[in-house]
């Protein structure tokens, strides 16, 4: 009798044991950031924020209990690769969503995947086709850009700036950038005397703003991300001119006015998360302690202040917590919870998603600022 006793402890112990096991079980999420190459300056934070996050939830319990873990793959910023790299977190890892990637032009090559294979992407992109038409399967971080469009050309109009000379970037950001300004200033009865575009790999656009500079133009809107629109700013200063500049959220880190040059870039104006005047906002903006924590934090763990960018990969982890603390874990769960998020306050703004927008941001997700002796201030 003994002897059985002691075999139906050892069963009991041993299916505890599994128990356990199957209970620890990690959620598996997915990430594609353009970790190396020219978009690194985007990946790079990305990766380095769900690193920190994720090992943060996990210290406080995972996710009701279950373990998070996170695969995280560098594109280098390819859409073949991002591609190829998405069917293997799918097939291979079988992750219930993913995160990223960085790009839009990614994105949009991803997009067919994800929705095909029915698996949340939250992207970390900014272009509005990321996310309009609405699939049920796409959601972003950023901002779109045409809010942020909308941003600059309602603080031009405050200033008296109608004619528009617009220099955009000839990818996938710049065409849809270009896209919506055109349509924003012919609503908004802006003229556009100039439209000129550059190739992402350009290194001189003197040939492009010497046009613009006798085009009569009362500002100037660059659209693009680094290195390019570092490049515009030089070269505007290089060939002296004064015409006011505006760039678009897609250089609100500081490696932009490093890149320029603290001297080319003052005076330069630009939509940005609070992110970037964080200390700046008031404190009673729904958002001013969760971006001191943020920025402490990384700070904290890297060494160097948090940035816009990777407060997208930030974002896109707090949306499918919150999503899988409403609905549950499968991919289906996930994606029903996610589009549930209301009022949900995160680095880049205060999501509210619906079945008819997967963005769920306003024109109160950016603050105009304004680049003085090398740093942002509120622009007045």
């Amino acid at each position: 009798m003994r002897r059985i006793s002691m075999v139906l402890l050892g069963m009991v112990m041993v299916v505890g044991m599994v128990g356990s096991a199957l209970a620890a079980e990690a959620i598996k999420i997915g990430a594609l950031f353009a970790v190396t190459g020219p978009a690194a300056f985007l990946g790079e934070p990305e990766k380095n924020t769900l690193e920190l996050m994720v090992k943060e939830l996990n210290a406080k319990g995972g996710i009701k209990g279950t373990p998070v873990e996170v695969i995280i793959y560098d594109t280098t910023g390819d859409a073949t690769k991002a591609v190829q790299l998405a069917n293997k977190l799918i097939k291979d890892d079988k992750v219930v969503a993913i995160i990223g990637p960085s790009t839009t032009g990614e994105t949009m090559a991803v997009k067919p995947v994800t929705e095909k294979e029915q698996i949340p992407l939250v992207s970390c992109a900014a272009g509005i086709k990321i996310t309009e038409p609405v699939n049920p399967w796409t959601f972003k971080t950023p901002a779109n850009d045409q809010v942020a469009g909308e941003k600059i050309l309602n603080y031009a109009e405050k200033l008296g700036q109608k004619k528009l000379a617009l220099l955009t970037v000839s990818d996938g950001f710049g065409a849809s950038g270009r896209e919506q300004l055109k349509n924003l200033a012919a609503l908004k009865g802006f003229t556009i005397v100039a439209d000129e575009t550059y190739g992402p790999k350009d290194t001189d656009m003197t040939a492009q703003l010497t046009k613009i500079r006798g085009a009569g133009a009362d500002a100037i809107i660059c659209w693009g991300t680094n290195p390019g629109p570092a490049v515009v700013t030089r070269n505007v200063k290089q060939l002296g001119i004064t015409t006011p500049l505006y760039m678009s959220h897609g250089v609100a880190s500081k490696k932009y006015i490093e890149l320029a040059g603290a001297e080319a870039a003052e005076g330069v104006m630009l939509p940005a998360g609070k992110l970037a005047v964080f200390d700046k906002i008031k404190a009673t903006d729904p958002q001013a302690k969760l971006l001191a924590d943020y920025d402490a934090a990384y700070r904290k763990a890297y060494g160097t202040e948090a940035s816009t960018f990777g407060g997208y990969a930030y974002d896109g982890l707090l949306l499918i917590v919150e999503g899988a603390t409403k609905a549950g874990t499968t991919p289906a769960q996930l994606r029903g919870g996610i589009e549930q998020a209301s009022k949900l306050v995160g680095v880049s703004g205060v999501f509210t998603m619906s079945a008819t927008d997967h963005n769920g941001l306003d024109l109160s997700a950016f603050e105009m600022v304004k680049i003085v002796k090398g740093d942002w201030a509120i622009a007045q």
